[in-house]
């Protein structure tokens, strides 16, 4: 009996061996074959050889990464190719991982999970480097056409009247998310053209905020010697006024009131014209200080006063400034502030 129960232990000891032998040569026969499940970029190479993977990922996966990354936007198509990103993928690398993870576990775990179908499930990353430089030039070049400044509403003085011409909006390409979109074509082609996005930007000042922005308006009227004033935009009177002579021309343009000043002394202009009182400064009030009542700077030494010469007023008799009725300039002076938009045209 004892003889008995030795054969049996042996011969159980020799069909361990045998199959730990034959374990250990199935695992072996498989070092160099993908698990199943084992995909790369999306490419199924589970049961093949390295070499065969290799094979399969560089015609299926790498060569379609020569082709090139186009962005679309409405009519126009921007190309960053190959040989400008400069892709590079590491094929050898990707199926050095692949059979890595094939080989994961224990020479039994792997040898049951091989002889039962079982799969791992794995899904290897593509590797593929590029030139960032060249997908950044690409995005510039991309937003030079897709940005659009807002443009603010303002006002026109066409025609010799304010007129209100709308803003409009703008875009600014979403150029972040586009590189992003751009890199992942560079990795996974095939999913057509890139369309950029891009977000609105507002105008700062919108058509219903012109008269907020223009509390007080001036428009100056050389050829019909008339002051406007504009009270949010409104028309809220008119004067008539004297301008300058020829060669002493109103500058015309868009100023803004810089000062203002009761009985404002006169500095004299340093010039012929001025005679003996060149280079002196007349006292505000002074009888022979011109500068009646009431002053509004504009612009180099021009600016808007009264005038007791009332028959100046309707023609071209001042060296610069713009004359007033003292009753008139009086009346105007509290209705324009520091700061307020005059328009001399």
């Amino acid at each position: 009996m004892p003889h008995k129960s030795f054969t049996l232990l042996a011969i159980a000891i020799v069909a361990l061996l045998v199959g730990a032998v034959g374990v250990y040569a199935y695992d072996s026969s498989k070092k160099e074959t993908v698990a199943e499940g084992v995909t790369v970029g999306g490419v199924d190479i589970g049961g093949l050889s390295a070499e065969d993977a290799r094979e399969k990922v560089r015609r299926e996966v790498a060569e379609p990464l020569q082709q090139p990354v186009v962005v679309k936007h409405r009519r126009k198509r921007f190309t960053l190719d190959a040989d400008e990103s400069r892709v590079r993928p590491d094929v050898d690398r990707m199926i050095d991982e692949a059979i890595d993870e094939s080989r994961t576990g224990n020479v039994v775990s792997r040898t049951f999970r091989g002889v039962t179908g079982g799969e791992i499930d794995k899904e290897i990353d593509v590797d593929v480097k590029y030139s960032k430089p060249a997908v950044i030039k690409l995005v510039k070049r991309v937003k030079a056409s897709v940005d659009r400044p807002a443009k603010d509403a303002s006002v026109s003085f066409e025609g010799g009247e304010i007129t209100k011409v709308p803003g409009q909006t703008g875009r600014m390409l979403k150029s972040g998310k586009l590189q992003d979109e751009v890199e992942t074509a560079l990795v996974r082609p095939g999913s057509g053209a890139v369309v950029p996005q891009a977000k609105v930007v507002k105008p700062k000042v919108r058509t219903s905020q012109l008269e907020e922005k223009y509390p007080t308006f001036i428009r100056v009227d050389r050829d019909t010697f008339k002051l406007h004033l504009y009270k949010r935009l409104k028309l809220k009177k008119t004067y008539t006024i004297a301008l300058g002579q020829a060669g002493f021309d109103t500058p015309a343009g868009l100023y803004n009131i810089q000062n203002k000043a009761v009985n404002a002394a006169w500095s004299v202009p340093n010039k012929p014209w001025a005679g003996d009182l060149a280079g002196r400064v007349i006292p505000g009030g002074a009888p022979d200080n011109p500068l009646k009542a009431r002053w509004m700077g504009i612009f180099d030494g021009a600016g808007i006063h009264g005038t007791d010469q009332t028959g100046s007023l309707g023609t071209r008799a001042s060296h610069g400034c713009v004359r007033m009725a003292i009753p008139d300039v009086i009346e105007l002076y509290p209705k324009v502030e520091v700061g307020a938009p005059i328009y001399i045209g």
